[in-house]
């Protein structure tokens, strides 16, 4: 559903506009509400539509609370997600924790990742973008579902 690359501009007020384009679907599918989180790997912002978040919400809250990799994804997942709300003029305000995780400020990049977004400062998203396409994974190895797939 959601795809591609989006440059948009945070206002001083820490609202930005959804593209036009996904604001009458999001209406459809969640009602205007969305929920952003933080990104536990990345400085970014993860968007939900309520509706996807919530599943995912429960499989968090069942992870083992003894485990502490389990513990600190509950914490920092569930703990910083918030409600949003697109208003009339298609626009979300975006808390100022939120905004400091991602190091947001005027110009910001929304990706599209199907069911979800990410919403990057452009600043991060550009330097992102620069080492995955200059070949570093980091040591990371593609998984083996990856290593089937046909582009």
């Amino acid at each position: 559903m959601f795809r591609g690359l989006h440059n948009i501009n945070l206002d001083s007020k820490g609202r930005l506009a959804i593209p036009t384009k996904y604001r009458e679907s999001l209406v459809a599918l969640c009602g205007a509400q969305l929920i952003a989180t933080i990104d536990t790997e990345e400085r970014c912002l993860l968007v939900y539509p309520r509706p996807v978040w919530e599943p995912i919400q429960e499989q968090i809250e069942s992870l083992p609370s003894f485990n502490p990799a389990a513990r600190r994804i509950q914490r920092l997942l569930i703990g910083y997600a918030t409600d949003i709300e697109l208003d009339g003029s298609g626009r979300v305000l975006l808390p100022q924790p939120l905004r400091d995780h991602a190091e947001l400020e005027k110009e910001c990049v929304l990706v599209g990742q199907g069911k979800k977004f990410e919403l990057w400062s452009k600043c991060l998203w550009e330097s992102r973008r620069d080492e995955y396409l200059g070949g570093d994974q980091g040591g990371q190895v593609l998984p083996d579902q990856m290593q089937s797939l046909s582009l």
